[in-house]
């Protein structure tokens, strides 16, 4: 038997980054690019390295940009610290696992480090892999929660759960962080949407204006943890925001969220250190006239346009600066 399970990138529409401060956000998944990992029954437990993980390199120049466009570390961390997760859950909650062993691969074509949620969407089909297998079932909030813990508490990466969220449950998904049920459940209220309610959308991302989620959060987390008013209020300002976009949609106004987009990612730069490159991205945008804001942690934008003219005015823009633009083929 052969498992294969696939998961997609995310595009952070509003809220972000206020999904791990008790925030809100609403967030979808696009089919352009996926992450697929393989998963068959062997002799031994094997993972097989992607082409990021291998350690033989045509010069050394080859190798300085390898490990500039994918890091340290490949995919086979994700993997592994999905494995044990999965195994120390099964085992928390006294799911017996038969004996078998397996080999596990994975694929991705989703770009490297833009802030479209490509770990995660590795993570997460893992586990859906290994559960398949195991024959095990996860409910929805319980698995995104594992999926972020695979990366915040396995592996020290920076991150909310708003991607985990929407990669878990599919298509549009508004999510409420609130405090109290956070803390007293451990997960926030979910609420699936009508991915049609989204108006005419595009996407640009520039893998040269990567950045990993930890370096773009700098000290973000200790200001909020003392209660730095600037930071506290622009949490809430992000949450209010996405009720905001959410009633427009609802009421069948979504070409009018543009504006509250440009506003998201102005507050963000009040408070954040953006790079050049990122908020050259952003103005360009603009200056043609769409909307725009980080679909993450910055190397992708994503905004409204009017028409089509705007769209090729916006690949025009960008097309010196080397940024792709693409109408995402929303789940």
């Amino acid at each position: 038997m052969i498992i294969k399970q696939r998961c997609y990138p995310r595009i952070g529409l509003v809220g972000n980054p206020s999904d791990g401060y008790f925030g809100k956000t609403i967030s979808f998944l696009f089919k352009d690019f996926s992450a697929e990992v393989t998963l068959y029954e062997s002799p031994e437990l094997e993972i097989i390295p992607n082409r990021r993980d291998h350690s033989v390199f045509r010069s050394i120049a080859h190798l300085a940009e390898d490990v500039k466009t994918f890091g340290y570390y490949g995919g086979i961390r994700l993997l592994k610290a999905t494995i044990k997760k999965f195994y120390e859950y099964c085992q928390s909650t006294g799911l017996d696992l038969h004996d078998k062993n397996f080999t596990m691969r994975y694929q991705t074509d989703i770009p490297h480090q833009v802030g479209l949620a490509g770990s995660s969407a590795i993570v997460t089909a893992a586990f859906r892999a290994l559960c398949a297998f195991y024959g095990v079932d996860i409910a929805k909030p319980v698995l995104a929660n594992l999926v972020l813990s695979v990366e915040k508490d396995e592996l020290g990466i920076t991150a909310g759960l708003q991607d985990r969220v929407v990669q878990v449950y599919g298509g549009m998904v508004y999510m409420d962080f609130d405090r109290a049920l956070m803390e007293s459940r451990g997960y926030g209220h979910y609420e699936p949407m009508d991915p049609a309610l989204l108006p005419p959308l595009y996407l640009a991302y520039d893998a040269r204006a990567a950045e990993r989620s930890e370096v773009f959060h700098n000290n973000i987390r200790e200001r909020f943890n003392r209660g730095e008013p600037a930071v506290v209020e622009a949490m809430r300002f992000w949450a209010d925001l996405t009720d905001r976009v959410r009633e427009m949609l609802l009421a069948g106004e979504g070409e009018r969220i543009g504006p509250l987009l440009d506003a998201n990612f102005d507050k963000r730069r009040e408070i954040y250190r953006i790079s050049e490159r990122n908020l050259r991205m952003v103005e360009t945008a603009r200056a043609v006239g769409a909307s725009a804001k980080f679909s993450g942690s910055g190397g992708a934008i994503v905004g409204t346009y009017a028409d089509d003219a705007m769209f090729a005015a916006l690949e025009a823009a960008f097309r010196p600066m080397e940024v792709k633009v693409l109408k995402p083929t929303i789940l």
